[in-house]
């Protein structure tokens, strides 16, 4: 079970700083803001879903604010086809409402469709110092990975990301293991500006996933990746029944034939049973006692069924919604109109508190 810290507390997790900033939180008349983004990057994946995107439809019924974007200026931090580009802001809109997402309950937009992202990016960034940058471990692995030092805005989107969430003046974020240094450039930029121009931005606080961070099914030692060039590495949330069934089934294990949950020891195993464990609701504990007697290519037929079951409604109502294109784009219009009424005064206020 995850647990969310309110504003204003006293808790380890805040410095001292902190404690000035429940100011922001009064001027906020208390109102407590969530706030996450997703790439259209290609269709969400299994471990997008327990990771995230199934939090995200719950945050949308306990938080008063919740705000969740398409952050495709991110997105172009790598190449990417303009066509292609469009499509996949559609269908991940597509898939977001098809898990539950609803646009009545939270704001769900086009981050590039509210200029001040880009505008409080620029400000941010100038109270951001290099070898910050140059520290985050996401900037390296990228860099690796295309043989260069990469772009400009790959070496600075994490300020970006940083402006998405003050621009909204989150009170909340959810992030992934991954992702929590990011969010420490959030929260510092807060107290950097509010210490340089006075108290104005609440310090975003962490909601760590408690999800098992779900694996590749080829390589159960990586993450489960939109980029994995092994397609059957990653079973996307829109998979039919039949390459559900393949992939797990081509799933890697070892060599002994009983069910067990032993991550170090047992890596592809424990994968499925953690996989299994979080489509259900069950522990992996309550799944291995449940699994006594099935062999490992038993058992894959097992979660594979588990997987199926789970997405099945998803898959029909996003093959519904992909069939209206103009819907989807009139939630992303009237979700950005939304966001820019909350974002337009706030980035005025910045600008006159900076001087501009």
């Amino acid at each position: 079970m995850s647990f969310v810290l309110r504003w204003p507390v006293k808790s380890k997790m805040l410095k001292v700083g902190d404690l000035v900033c429940s100011l922001c939180w009064e001027k906020n008349n208390g109102l407590e803001r969530v706030f996450s983004g997703i790439q259209p990057t290609g269709i969400p994946h299994l471990g997008n879903y327990l990771g995230a995107i199934q939090n995200w439809v719950r945050f949308q019924e306990e938080y008063s604010s919740a705000l969740y974007s398409i952050v495709d200026l991110h997105s172009i931090t790598v190449p990417r086809e303009p066509k292609v580009l469009h499509q996949s802001i559609l269908d991940t809109t597509a898939v977001l409402l098809a898990c539950g997402i609803d646009p009545q309950k939270c704001i769900i937009f086009q981050q590039s469709k509210v200029p001040e992202h880009v505008e409080l990016g620029w400000i941010l960034g100038c109270l951001t110092n290099v070898p910050r940058l140059r520290s985050f471990s996401q900037w390296k692995v990228k860099s690796a990975i295309q043989k260069s030092e990469g772009s400009v805005g790959l070496f600075t989107y994490p300020v970006l990301q940083a402006a998405d969430i003050l621009l909204y003046k989150s009170t909340h974020v959810p992030v992934g293991e991954d992702q929590v240094q990011h969010l420490e450039l959030a929260q510092d930029t807060a107290r950097l500006f509010n210490k340089k121009y006075g108290v104005f931005f609440p310090v975003p606080q962490t909601i760590l996933n408690t999800t098992k961070k779900i694996k590749s099914l080829r390589d159960p030692m990586a993450k489960m990746s939109k980029s994995d060039a092994q397609a059957l590495a990653t079973v996307d949330i829109t998979d039919s029944p039949e390459e559900i069934v393949l992939k797990f089934r081509k799933a890697v294990t070892d060599f002994t034939s009983e069910v067990t949950y032993d991550p170090s020891g047992r890596p592809g195993v424990s994968n499925l049973v953690a996989i299994h464990a979080a489509v259900t609701g069950l522990s992996p504990e309550d799944i291995v006692r449940q699994s006594v007697g099935l062999d490992t290519a038993r058992y894959k037929g097992v979660v594979a069924e588990a997987v199926i079951q789970k997405f099945a409604p998803v898959r029909s109502e996003f093959g519904r919604l992909q069939e209206d294109q103009s819907y989807l784009k009139k939630v992303l219009q009237a979700g950005a109109e939304k966001a820019k009424e909350l974002a337009a005064p706030v980035c005025l206020e910045i600008k006159r508190m900076v001087g501009f």
